[in-house]
């Protein structure tokens, strides 16, 4: 046996070496260099906080398969550290396993861990617990933010340095921050050498943390001054002027490239109540071919958005609109879909790839199964306002916001009891984002930021209770606005003149996990429906229903006619929906789904329209408005 444990080991030896050889990575001469060869970077951004960790490798061979030989991804810090110093790098959220699986499929990697990443994602990717640290203010030269960045920078390299390329890994380059000149320009309050200071210090992180692959930053041309740091290589977001690209990296970089475009956008991002924007595949592959002809290098970005699962969703600032929250699907119109399929825009890029590749592309992979689900009966519903006044809550003189709560996502019922009738406009001006009123349990009407409307008229009889259910839709992302980010009620409540004031009660709803009826059954009524939706219409009910599968596969949960809510399968939170649109339904992986029993549980927050059963279908719905 020993021997053979011997003959074994010599065998795989040489493997092994090769596997931990490391290959060399460097920018010189103006170009990118791979084990001294020079090599142009031809990137997609896909992010692994989005995609089911099951599907990973799929979707890297997708990106293969389109001429690519480079995967970006951002790290999410809130995705990692829910609450400090309480780590998680497991199941979907292992990115070292992400990252080898690249390597295994023969893609580099590009990591930007920002800290600060935007994406589209809650607060930038800053967890939402920051905000109670005394004396922080998050993007800036300020030692209580310094001291969690580099915690954090540190604890990120415990899962992944060994991945670097100088340790044989498959990670190129590492970004500095991210798109930080842009958060300089809006934010001329702070000079521009604290900027600088506080760049520095990320990069200097970074290197003492032992990432020492190459770094650079990540900007629009024109904010290279705010936004570039000395010792990294600039790169332009989403300039396409190659002359303007040049100059503006030649102006910063010693008179030198590389060239590349660090955003090439594919696609865009998308807001609940608006149209769903679209980029044009001609136009996209023509630039392509652009950047192809000029040796510029790339990182389409996105290559495959995936989905904001559960409460990941950020949001966007607008004076207009104030809060633009981002839809649960992160499509992005890219070149490969919510669901991992190859679009007509994939087909366009592939086609002027595969005319500069030196050898053939891989055959595209076949898309996962799609099966159709054409019922699924909903046989139990639960009253959740008076759960919610069952459980244990906090009382205050005023309301508390989601972050004194010691909550970060989900939802607070805010309770005042009235001894007296009382008449007039309700104002809300400090919520934080979404509200249903109810008057002892009636609805009385929808406050939302996101249309700026903040008062709604009120009658509370003698001895009543007004009931303002809160919504957290996803912190703000992008902008000087990400400063002032807590959620729930903010400012004081009024009604008429009068500052309501003494007697708050506030009951946390996070959903974090799936509600169990089982369990709110001893808190509150849990009914069949149908009787019991058409008694509770208007009010905030959880609905849930078991389905049984011969055979699993992607689907499409169909919200139509529905509200507003989440949705949970098999415990998977699936994210939100919105009656008014785009997007109508919700991406349900396959492998979210068993051979056999199957529960489905649905928090409704309007239901205007009481519901019997829902259906999922084989294709998504992204572009339907109310």
């Amino acid at each position: 046996m020993r021997k053979i444990l011997l003959l074994l080991l010599v065998a795989i030896m040489p493997s092994l070496l090769s596997a931990q050889k490391p290959s060399k990575f460097e920018i010189k001469d103006g170009d990118f260099y791979v084990d001294g060869k020079v090599t142009r970077i031809l990137s997609g951004e896909m992010h692994y906080s989005r995609i089911p960790h099951q599907y990973w490798r799929h979707r890297l061979r997708m990106m293969k398969a389109m001429g690519l030989n480079t995967v970006a991804t951002y790290v999410f810090w809130n995705w990692h550290e829910p609450a400090p110093g309480q780590w998680d790098f497991e199941g979907d959220k292992n990115l070292a396993e992400y990252i080898k699986t690249a390597g295994e499929e023969g893609m580099m990697v590009i990591l930007r861990p920002g800290p600060y990443v935007c994406a589209e994602w809650e607060f930038g990717g800053y967890p939402w617990w920051l905000q109670n640290v005394e004396g922080m203010e998050i993007r800036r030269d300020n030692e209580a933010f310094l001291a969690h960045t580099k915690k954090y920078i540190d604890r990120l390299y415990q899962e992944v340095g060994h991945l670097l390329c100088t340790k044989g890994g498959p990670i190129i380059m590492v970004q500095c921050e991210n798109e930080f000149g842009s958060y300089v320009h809006q934010r001329q309050d702070i000079p521009l050498a604290e900027h600088r200071s506080y760049n520095a210090k990320i990069k200097q992180q970074l290197a003492d943390a032992g990432f020492d692959v190459p770094l650079f930053t990540s900007d629009g041309s024109w904010l290279f001054e705010g936004g570039s740091t000395p010792g990294a290589l600039p790169t332009a977001n989403g300039e396409s002027n190659i002359k303007v690209l040049k100059d503006c990296v030649n102006q910063y970089h010693g008179g030198k490239g590389p060239y590349m475009v660090a955003e090439f956008y594919s696609g865009w991002l998308a807001h609940w109540a608006e149209p769903h924007p679209r980029v044009n595949a001609s136009a996209l592959a023509r630039q392509t071919e652009l950047y192809m002809q000029n040796d510029v290098s790339i990182n389409f970005y996105m290559v495959h958005g995936g989905t904001n699962f559960a409460f990941t969703a950020g949001a966007n600032y607008d004076k207009r609109r104030d809060i633009q929250p981002d839809l649960t699907s992160y499509d992005y119109d890219a070149p490969i879909s919510e669901a991992g399929w190859a679009t007509a825009k994939y087909d366009s890029i592939r086609n002027v790839l595969a005319k500069y590749s030196k050898t053939k592309l891989p055959k595209v992979p076949a898309p996962n199964p799609i099966i159709e689900i054409p019922e699924i009966k909903l046989s139990k519903v639960a009253d959740v306002l008076t759960y919610a006044d069952a459980i244990e809550s906090v009382e205050a003189d005023k309301p508390l916001t989601f972050e004194e709560l010691g909550q970060g996502y989900g939802y607070v019922l805010y309770s005042r009891h009235f001894n007296q009738p009382i008449t007039g406009t309700l104002m809300v001006p400090g919520l934080r984002d979404f509200a249903v009123v109810y008057v002892d349990g009636e609805k009385v009407g929808e406050l939302n930021r996101n249309t700026q409307t903040y008062e709604l008229e009120v009658n509370i009889p003698f001895n009543s209770t007004l009931q303002i259910l809160v919504e957290n839709m996803g912190r703000i992302n992008y902008g000087s606005e990400i400063v002032h980010n807590k959620k729930g009620i903010i400012e004081t409540v009024t009604i008429g003149d009068m500052p309501l004031t003494g007697g708050w009660k506030m009951s946390k709803l996070p959903m974090n996990e799936m509600p169990d009826l089982a369990k709110m059954n001893k808190r509150c009524a849990v009914a069949n429906t149908p009787s019991a939706a058409k008694r509770w219409a208007g009010m905030p009910v959880m609905y849930e229903g078991t389905f049984t599968l011969k055979d699993t596969g992607d689907t499409f949960l169909n919200m139509s006619g529905w509200g507003k809510g989440i949705v949970f399968v098999n415990g998977h939170n699936l994210g939100r929906y919105w009656h008014v649109g785009p997007q109508q339904t919700l991406y349900v992986p396959g492998v979210w789904l068993n051979k056999g029993e199957n529960k489905i549980v649905i928090f409704e927050q309007l239901n205007d329209k009481t519901q019997q059963s829902i259906s999922a279908q084989k294709s998504p719905i992204l572009d339907k408005m109310e």
